[in-house]
């Protein structure tokens, strides 16, 4: 048996969970002092995290995270309860905290592809662009065929301007999974910015084919018919298109999900004219304006 002292905040975590018994703590100023095997400690912190970890799936991230801070305290040495955490705090969006966490599972577990990839995507919320490609390429060089991570590689080249090391990027994703429409979907919007207008058109085409209910292409495809003349079929796609998802008529929104300067420029101008003003405000606006990944 291993002694460890408990600090108070834990010693109360342990109570409600059935570990601890708290007489000790009214009798007398001196901490109570445990006497458990290490092992049911990490077990015990093991069984929060997959708690926690089930909560996520829910989206229950406010009860998730208690369960992942108690988990890290009693299994401290698992590469995967630091992962965890550092994943809640991400979709918390509190980026530093994730990162601290997710350093320390690096730290644990150093060939852990995941690790890398969430902190290659920690780092471009960050804007921190090129720690972002540094941590994707080293997770890519451990899993070199994860669609999702190869996509946040082209985001962080496309971010950096590298435009055709993006493209490289997605179409590898695009190897990996034909129906991965938001990767044909950037590169319409690098097309675009580059003023290839009829190839952006045609990528935009392909990603709707794949999924009709996709309001982002279709957007996109919208304005750029009404900007090249075609003004009754761009109308009638870019209403259909908001009707979808009314968050694509906010810039900043788009500009979030990397629309570069040229697209949002003639965007603008659409969405001010009197028929799409009138569309939106028929179409109800979404309960859970969030950032598409």
């Amino acid at each position: 048996m291993l002694k460890r002292l408990l600090p108070v905040s834990l010693l109360v975590s342990l109570t409600a969970l059935g570990l601890a018994q708290p007489g000790g703590l009214t009798q007398t100023l001196l901490p109570y002092t445990l006497q458990l095997n290490p092992e049911q400690f990490e077990q015990q912190g093991l069984a929060l995290a997959q708690e926690a970890a089930q909560l996520a799936q829910f989206d229950q991230i406010e009860l998730a995270l208690p369960r992942a801070q108690l988990a890290v305290q009693l299994a401290p040495q698992s590469a995967k309860v630091w992962s965890l955490l550092g994943s809640l705090y991400l979709q918390k969006n509190d980026l530093d905290q994730g990162i601290t966490a997710l350093q320390k599972a690096r730290l644990l577990d150093p060939k852990s592809a995941s690790v890398l990839f969430a902190l290659g995507s920690a780092y471009f919320q960050k804007a921190k662009y090129t720690q972002a490609v540094d941590y994707l390429q080293a997770g890519l060089k451990l899993k070199p065929n994860i669609p999702g991570a190869l996509f946040d590689l082209g985001n962080a080249y496309y971010m950096q301007k590298r435009f055709q090391e993006a493209i490289a990027q997605y179409e590898k994703a695009i190897k990996q999974d034909a129906n991965f429409w938001p990767a044909i979907n950037n590169i319409g919007l690098i097309h675009y910015e580059q003023g290839e207008i009829d190839a952006a058109i045609r990528q935009w085409r392909t990603a709707i084919s794949l999924d009709a209910k996709a309001a982002e292409p279709q957007l996109a495809l919208a304005v750029a018919l009404y900007t090249k003349g075609d003004r009754e079929q761009g109308l009638a796609l870019g209403e259909a298109a908001l009707k979808l998802d009314s968050r694509y008529a906010d810039l900043k929104f788009l500009k979030e999900n990397l629309w570069g300067e040229r697209l949002l420029k003639d965007t603008k101008r659409f969405i001010a004219t009197p028929r799409i003003q009138a569309s939106l405000v028929r179409t109800p606006q979404p309960l859970l304006p969030r950032t598409a990944p």
